[in-house]
């Protein structure tokens, strides 16, 4: 008898900002994992910015989401049936097995979690692909040390809630950029932000630039980019020689808006020589040898309460969509997840 999973796939191509409508929320007929597979029941969905380059068949650094095809994600999940000898039933494990309730996958792409070690769901957020990319962009990318000024922008983010931590634990000032007084306040009160910029309360890259002076009165000497837009064109201006860029993200331009706000290429370039600074793009994958050193270090400060961590839950598969849109709106706080399922 063939077993009924639902999944939301990819409907249409966005041309500009996704809405609902891109996505679809469907019944499939489940196979049977083969030799060396595991099926799995989904607890977790992570949604992340990443995946609204994936809805585009523009060229990337990854393959894009088929139309028809499930979205891409990673969960966390319970093995319910196993053919793989590093996994048995009721064993929990974290994959890319996409939007849906269950999946089977090959052993070999999944990754066994301990489930008393944290909470599950942490493994998708700050125990997970966001964090790594906080501690990588800081570590690996920046170079960050003590006594240094850092602007972050998401702020309060899956990611840049991290960096911001992480920073703070560093001894860094760390001046922080997020949309809205609520986030602003929770950047300052509870992440370890000296200051936190509202990018609502700042009409252009002019007023940025102003506000980031009088937040970084000695300079701005490293920038983790996770926004683009008018941040990029306040920051860039007050950056000090020699400063470094981490570019991770650039999510106010994923929908083709907000690009009269984007500071002009010539300026870019001007800034990079004069200033001599250091501007670099990374893709977490690709920085993934390093994951058990970020873990030895960032799962004990979450353990002890020196990391913190804020999750924005929906439940249900099907409202997926509609929290991806959120999420890329800005109404999230912190992690987006959705539970699909029961926690064991």
């Amino acid at each position: 008898m063939t077993d009924t999973a639902h999944r939301v796939v990819l409907a249409a191509r966005p041309e500009g900002r996704a809405t609902t409508d891109h996505l679809r929320h469907e019944s499939f007929d489940l196979p049977e994992p083969g030799p060396g597979e595991v099926l799995l029941r989904t607890i977790w969905l992570s949604l992340d910015p990443y995946m609204r380059g994936r809805m585009s068949d523009a060229k990337s650094y990854a393959t894009p989401v088929a139309i028809d095809e499930t979205m891409t994600g990673q969960t966390v999940g319970e093995v319910i049936a196993s053919n793989h000898d590093g996994f048995a039933p009721g064993d929990i494990a974290t994959g890319m097995t996409g939007w849906t309730d269950r999946a089977v996958m090959k052993g070999d792409e999944l990754r066994k979690l301990d489930p008393t070690r944290a909470p599950l769901q942490t493994a998708l957020g700050i125990l997970g692909m966001p964090g790594m990319t906080a501690w990588t962009g800081l570590t690996r990318i920046l170079e960050a040390k003590k006594g240094q000024t850092i602007v972050i922008s998401a702020a309060t983010g899956a990611v840049g809630s991290v960096a911001g931590q992480l920073a703070h634990a560093r001894g860094l000032r760390v001046v922080g950029v997020a949309g809205g007084p609520e986030k602003c306040a929770h950047a300052t009160g509870n992440l370890g932000y000296d200051t936190c910029i509202d990018h609502h309360a700042h009409a252009d890259g002019e007023a940025m630039a102003r506000a980031i002076g009088e937040a970084a009165p000695n300079g701005v000497d490293l920038y983790f980019e996770n926004v683009g837009g008018k941040t990029l064109a306040g920051v860039v201006p007050n950056m000090n020689d020699h400063g470094r860029i981490a570019i991770c993200g650039m999510v106010a331009w994923y929908a083709g808006e907000n690009l009269e706000d984007a500071i002009s290429g010539p300026t870019i370039w001007r800034n990079l020589l004069t200033r001599k600074l250091r501007a670099e793009g990374f893709i977490i994958f690709d920085h993934w040898d390093r994951f058990p050193t970020f873990l030895d270090e960032v799962a004990p400060m979450v353990a002890d309460g020196t990391i913190t961590y804020r999750e924005s839950v929906t439940d249900g598969l099907e409202n997926a969509p509609k929290a991806f849109v959120g999420m890329l709106a800005g109404d999230n706080f912190g992690k987006t997840l959705v539970r699909v399922g029961p926690d064991p």
